[in-house]
């Protein structure tokens, strides 16, 4: 085996690596970007060339051989040298240029930060982006994404940033709505929220008209009239057709956060967002933290 192990290219390394991580080879295909059959036969390949099976077929799913475990050990410990190399590389380019993944939630890209990247884009024509949007936490050291925008108060500690704004949350409804009637709030997948823990202890059930999984969902809930329900006041200040209808409550205040890996915060295109990001966003900090309401 060891001298057959000579013989591995990289991409049969990255193909036991997916298959030990992904369990299946439909998964794992979809991991590498080939199809289904492609995946079955290099692998019966490469445990040909070595001489010795790397996984056995279960009705759940593949798992690792002795075999399997060493060199997928092995194909993980590579992996992680490459990424590691491939950001300093990055973290040493020359030029702001070059594509750069930012990744955030659909509510501040929508409601927040648009503007703030066609700015940018002005200002950089040579940086492609690349944008996700969801609320789960992206692994930024595996290049998942080059900058995340997150509104957390437990930013992770991998990450290094700068707290930009404090993001203030209030009530509202639409127009001709009280707190009296039927509400709205987030789901189960943000219920680590204080306002959301909030409002589902002080609201009925009998009361509480609908669940959304995201903040703009949430807020197009509020709109059009299904219930009234607290929402960020960047999005509930700037909505026409949202009332304020109570105070921001300084318990369910939250921070925003720019956010990268250590290795890429030199690099001239990730710098460059981050500063356009953190001046665009202090110009709009009144509106973020709640302190200029639009006039009933």
């Amino acid at each position: 085996m060891k001298d057959a192990a000579r013989t591995l290219a990289w991409d049969d390394f990255r193909l036991i690596n997916a298959v030990a991580e992904a369990r299946n080879l439909p998964a794992a295909a979809a991991r590498l970007g080939i199809d289904h059959s492609t995946v079955f036969r290099r692998l019966r390949a490469v445990e040909a060339l070595l001489g010795t099976p790397l996984f056995e077929r279960h009705r759940a799913g593949y798992a690792l051989t002795p075999a399997g475990e060493e060199v997928a050990a092995l194909a993980a410990r590579v992996d992680e040298d490459i990424t590691a190399v491939t950001r300093r590389l990055a973290g040493q380019a020359p030029a702001p240029s070059g594509e750069l993944r930012l990744a955030t939630s659909d509510s501040l890209l929508s409601d927040l930060l648009m503007p703030m990247l066609a700015r940018f884009r002005r200002a950089h024509p040579a940086i492609r982006l690349d944008v996700v949007t969801g609320n789960a936490a992206l692994n930024l050291s595996r290049r998942d994404a080059d900058v995340a925008v997150r509104a957390t108060d437990d930013p992770p500690d991998t990450l290094v940033g700068r707290r930009v704004a404090g993001i203030a949350w209030a009530l509202y409804g639409a127009d001709g709505r009280t707190a009296e009637g039927d509400w709205v709030c987030l789901g189960d997948n943000l219920a680590g929220m204080r306002v959301v823990r909030a409002a589902r202890e002080a609201v009925p059930a009998a009361r509480l008209a609908g669940r959304f999984d995201t903040v703009l969902g949430l807020a197009q809930a509020v709109e059009a009239g299904i219930g009234v329900g607290h929402l960020p006041c960047f999005i509930g200040d700037a909505w026409p057709g949202l009332v304020r209808l109570a105070p921001p409550q300084p318990e369910y205040a939250s921070s925003l956060w720019l956010l990268t890996h250590p290795d890429l915060r030199h690099t001239p295109r990730v710098r460059a967002l981050l500063d356009v990001l953190a001046e665009a966003i202090a110009e709009r900090r009144p509106l973020i933290e709640g302190l200029s309401p639009r006039a009933a």
